[in-house]
């Protein structure tokens, strides 16, 4: 499986678009991938495709192009949360009455290349079938914050992943945290008490150091070992989780796994500030009054 069997971002617009449309109006960064994957039916393969090897997926990637496109061509706007919503014109466009979703999708496209031109034309970029890249959410001048993390998790023993995992969990309010560091345990890695006011439940965990998507046999073998020792689990992933997964993470049924994939671990990791430090610039917008020097 290769890039080229993953749809290009542009070929993703519309279907983001949609997305968001069919979540509400708005959505978080995972919940439009995971609606699109699902609308277009994109396989087990193509959502393991990593981009430059990973961690993150070229679906995850592309889609980032896409929104920032659509950001740029003013249909979605972001919030600093990393919420995603219509824009008063996208919401006119989607939800045109007189339009069908072909004039729609045609319309999208129409906007994208006026974009790109008006792109070119302030980077003195020369017309070709190659759209340079969008300045944003980490798409260029760099490696993102997140996609460095990754890397470092990645190359951090096994061992020291689950204490990492282990040192989060308190962090979050779990008591009585234990790492098994057993093998043959039937892949739970260890044991956590979740606290949540007056009551409090046993919770198993997992962690996988991935590069790429984790599928439902990953998720039905780690339910398999909690069978008759506990009902709650929570697998933990630098990488992601296919749409079969989430759907059995949640099958009726069946006791339900919580699954952290790579990016909402990042923002735990953010959040607790382990190994993670934000530092906040303050910016001085100067302004000069003529009236000033006219009084004098």
């Amino acid at each position: 499986m290769t890039t080229a069997d993953v749809p290009a971002y542009h070929e993703l617009l519309w279907p983001a678009l949609q997305a968001v449309t069919e979540l509400g109006g708005s959505a978080s960064i995972s919940e439009i991938a995971e609606t699109v994957i699902k609308r277009q039916g994109f396989s087990d393969a193509q959502q393991a495709v990593l981009h430059n090897d990973g961690p993150e997926t070229e679906i995850g990637y592309r889609l980032a192009w896409a929104r920032s496109y659509l950001k740029g061509m003013g249909l979605l706007t972001n919030s600093a949360r990393g919420i995603w919503a219509l824009t008063d014109e996208g919401t006119a466009l989607v939800t045109d009455p007189d339009a069908t979703d072909s004039q729609r999708r045609e319309r999208v496209r129409q906007l994208w290349q006026a974009h790109l031109a008006e792109i070119r034309k302030a980077r003195k970029v020369r017309p070709s079938q190659d759209a340079p890249e969008p300045d944003a959410a980490g798409l260029a001048g760099g490696r993102g914050w997140k996609e460095q993390l990754l890397d470092q998790l990645m190359d951090m023993s096994p061992d020291a992943f689950e204490r990492l995992a282990q040192r989060l969990l308190r962090e979050a309010d779990f008591d009585s945290v234990n790492v098994t560091g057993k093998s043959g345990d039937g892949g739970i890695d260890g044991l956590g008490v979740y606290r949540l006011g007056l009551v409090s439940f046993p919770v198993f965990f997992q962690c996988k150091r991935y590069r790429g998507s984790v599928s439902p046999g990953a998720v039905r073998d780690f339910r398999g070992a909690m069978a008759d020792r506990g009902d709650k689990g929570l697998l933990i992933t630098t990488g992601t989780f296919t749409a079969d997964a989430k759907k059995e993470a949640t099958r009726d049924g069946a006791p339900p796994v919580d699954l952290i994939d790579g990016d909402r671990l990042c923002d735990l990791l953010k959040r607790y500030e382990l190994g993670v430090r934000t530092a906040t610039r303050t910016v001085e917008d100067v302004s000069i009054d003529r009236a000033f020097f006219g009084e004098i």
